[in-house]
């Protein structure tokens, strides 16, 4: 056996840890795209609560999807798997704010849903600590995009280039198609749960407390 070819099913374990970036990379790219816009209405909130409202529902699929695929390293990473090993982890810092990137954005998505199940007359303690949980999350998010910014945008360019080029292997059109199903799953949700938010979306009442 020469000892300098690939172990059977090394290329594909390879395969897996560079389509697990690309991934974890696209999907973080689209979700800063809509937090971008979803920052912008609350530049304006009064006006664009609608679309505030819609937008923090759909962010839930692709923020569940880039979660899941993070973890997923990490999982292989701690478990010894060798080409995440060989890969090696986030710098030191951004693997401490891992977990309070994910712990404020589920604070952050979940006191937004459960919002609308009270009145905007009387949010008790809901609206304060979704209030506090987006200042937590803005801090530990900024130092968390900053740190990946420029490997992420890197990696899905490659991943869109490749797409746009041709090349569109099972690996990318599974990512993508992956990316996609949190895109509609988090529309499907917005457009259930945006009926129930109507007491927020309509009336100065509502426009005025949140």
């Amino acid at each position: 056996m020469d000892p300098n070819r690939p172990a059977p099913g090394s290329a594909l374990a390879d395969a897996g840890v560079e389509g697990n970036a690309r991934l974890t990379s696209t999907t973080g790219m689209v979700l800063l795209a809509l937090l971008a816009i979803e920052g912008l209405t609350i530049l304006s909130v009064r006006s664009l609560i609608t679309l505030h409202v819609f937008l923090g529902i759909l962010l839930i699929g692709p923020v569940l999807l880039k979660t899941g695929s993070t973890a997923y390293r990490f999982a292989r990473y701690y478990t010894g798997a060798r080409p995440y090993v060989t890969k090696g982890p986030p710098h030191v810092l951004l693997r401490l704010l891992g977990p309070l990137v994910v712990v404020s954005s589920l604070m952050l998505l979940g006191t937004g849903v459960a919002l609308l199940a009270v009145r905007p007359s009387d949010p008790g303690l809901l609206l304060q600590g979704h209030k506090a949980s987006f200042v937590i999350w803005f801090a530990v998010m900024t130092i968390h995009v900053l740190g990946h910014l420029k490997d992420a945008s890197l990696t899905a360019w490659r991943e869109l280039r490749s797409v746009a080029h041709g090349f569109a292997t099972q690996g990318r059109r599974l990512r993508f198609a992956l990316i996609a199903l949190a895109l509609v799953f988090g529309a499907v949700a917005a457009g259930a749960l945006l009926p129930t938010a109507s007491p927020w979306t309509t009336g100065a009442t509502g426009h005025a407390n949140h």
